[in-house]
């Protein structure tokens, strides 16, 4: 390594947490009433135990949210609002990626090109250079780093090893072979070992299989990962390859990882498309874990299954039924940012 700097897990101490609120210009503007319920309820759930920040793209729209969130109660002073410019509101693939050093922090702005040229990523891929300039974030620096990376790809254990999806970057990279891809997220992200899945998708899902949809790290050795018990489900065969993989997986130690399969919900259908109703794509804040939750019977096993993953925190059950319409789920609208980042 040539620095102190290394990539926190999720689970370590928080500043706050990153997201962006929908209006009508973004791909939210058709079911815009729904998805914003889902924000209120995720402020809401934030601010219990940690402030947010939220990007914001006008005044009009600040008096708006801001009407919205004080009528539902929620702790406004532990609510921050910042402007900025963004095509949509996927804060885990366009926000900052921050490693540490003590009390030293370095942002890592990787290129965001729309999921691999998919949709319009200009101003969202602005957005890690346009925040920097708020006297937002205390004592650190950006790295711009041209490489296609989103943040939804990359799952970390805080002790230098890193999970990915190997479907993923090679879609983003494909001519780069996967020694070079590797070499290059071990020195960026500050990683001795990189774990690749060569299995896992999920129907609806237009990233390209992000880790963060189907696989997780857990304090002490731990893997949550999303299941399929379902034999006739089209995902039966992927899935279980994967989870054979994940079993396959060994710690620094040598070990088998402590394995926390999540239950699979029953599909959700949307005007004849599948949508990607993953557990997986959970957010752990101060004190609590975010679980999205479906309206479906499985939710309250998912939580149960978290509940043992993440011991001594609080499970909250976030409704994300809206979200998914646009492929992502709670974890990709957000992006937490480590104690000591924001004042």
């Amino acid at each position: 390594m040539t620095d102190a700097f290394r990539f926190p897990a999720e689970w370590e101490p928080q500043s706050a947490v990153l997201i962006a609120w929908p209006h009508a210009d973004t791909d939210w503007s058709e079911r815009l009433a729904g998805v914003e319920e889902t924000y209120v309820a995720l402020v809401a759930a934030i601010t219990r135990f940690e402030p947010v920040i939220i990007c914001i793209a006008d005044e009009d729209l600040q008096v708006y949210a801001e009407a919205r969130l004080r009528s539902a109660r929620i702790d406004m002073a532990r609510v921050r609002f910042v402007p900025a410019e963004y095509d949509d509101t996927w804060l885990r693939d366009t926000g900052p990626i921050t490693l540490r050093a003590d009390d030293r922090f370095k942002q890592l702005d990787f290129r965001f090109t729309g999921w691999g040229g998919k949709y319009q990523a200009s101003r969202d891929d602005r957005l890690v250079g346009e925040l920097s300039g708020m006297n937002l974030f205390h004592n650190y620096f950006v790295q711009s780093i041209d490489f296609a990376l989103e943040g939804g790809a990359i799952e970390t254990d805080g002790r230098g090893t890193l999970l990915s999806t190997w479907q993923c970057l090679h879609e983003r990279h494909p001519d780069v072979p996967r020694e070079e891809i590797t070499a290059r997220l071990s020195e960026w992200l500050r990683q001795d070992r990189v774990l690749w899945l060569d299995h896992g998708y999920l129907e609806g899902d237009d990233t390209d299989a992000h880790i963060d949809t189907l696989a997780r790290f857990a304090p002490g050795d731990g893997i949550v990962f999303q299941a399929c018990d379902d034999p006739t489900d089209s995902h039966y065969p992927e899935l279980m390859a994967m989870a054979d993989e994940i079993a396959a997986l060994r710690t620094r130690d040598g070990q088998p990882y402590r394995l926390f399969p999540l239950p699979w919900a029953k599909p959700v259908i949307d005007e004849g498309r599948r949508l990607a109703a993953s557990y997986a794509n959970y957010l752990i804040i101060n004190g609590a874990v975010l679980i999205p939750a479906y309206g479906d019977q499985a939710d309250a096993k998912a939580a149960e299954v978290l509940a043992a993953a993440y011991p001594g925190r609080e499970i909250v059950q976030v409704p994300c039924r809206p979200l998914i319409w646009q492929n992502g789920s709670l974890h990709c609208i957000t992006m937490q940012l480590p104690e000591g980042l924001v004042g």
